[in-house]
Formats: structure tokens, C-alpha cells, sequence
């Protein structure tokens, strides 16, 4: 099995309703963003997946979040935009993408700051 990873940034704000604390306030980080695919066989060029794809094609998931406030999107009205729920938010909607070229996409992990990170896969560990 080949894997693959790539990294992308996007920047939003977000507030926590119902936390005590801090985060309940509104406030914003630049996200770090790292989604891992994997592959079982390599092309004639001995490439599992261009690097360059798959960092477009997450781009397209960030471009959605990017330079927002992520409450007033429709997957967080009702749910906390939390680190956790952000990678699954961005897992599922890359899943579709990279599946049509043949991988399967194993995690995404999520950075709010560069010692706090979440991850989402469907995979149990």
C-alpha cells in the first residue's frame, strides 16, 4: 500500500456555543490541514497520485471555509465547529473526489494552532 500526504491552510473564525471558557467568544485561527490517501498500485509513471491533485482538490474543500465565520455555514448550525468536526466535515466532502481517481482517503487531520490537532477517518484504531 502507497500512501500519500499533502498540507493546506485556510483561515476562519468560530465561536463554541455552550462552552464555558474562552472559546465560547468568537475568535479565529489559521487552520493547517493535512489529508493522507493511499493507494495499492502506482501508474506508469511509478505515482500513486500527483501531489499537485490532490492539494487542488483539497483546496476546493478549504476555498469553502476559507475567510469565513464556520457557525453560520449549514454543517455547523447545529453542530460546533470543533476541530474534531471540521476534519469530518472536510473527510467527507474530499472522499468523493479522490475515490474517482482510484484512492482511498485515510485521514484528515486538522490544526487550530501548532500544538493542537484532531483528527477523522473512518478507519478504527
Amino acid at each position: 500500500m502507497y500512501a500519500i500526504k499533502v498540507r493546506s491552510y485556510f483561515s476562519a473564525a468560530h465561536n463554541l456555543r455552550g462552552y464555558r471558557g474562552r472559546c465560547e467568544k468568537l475568535h479565529g485561527h489559521n487552520w493547517k490541514v493535512e489529508a493522507e490517501v493511499v493507494s495499492r498500485q502506482l501508474n506508469n509513471l511509478s505515482i500513486a497520485c500527483d501531489f499537485k491533485d490532490l492539494k487542488k482538490k483539497l483546496q476546493k474543500v478549504l476555498n469553502g471555509l476559507d475567510h469565513t465565520c464556520l457557525n453560520k455555514l449549514k454543517p455547523f448550525k447545529k453542530n460546533n465547529p470543533t476541530s474534531e468536526k471540521i476534519a469530518e466535515f472536510i473527510y467527507y466532502n474530499l472522499k468523493k473526489s479522490v475515490k474517482a481517481k482510484g484512492l482511498i482517503l485515510r485521514k484528515v487531520s486538522v490544526w487550530e494552532t501548532e500544538s493542537s490537532q484532531a483528527s477523522f477517518s473512518e478507519e478504527e484504531t
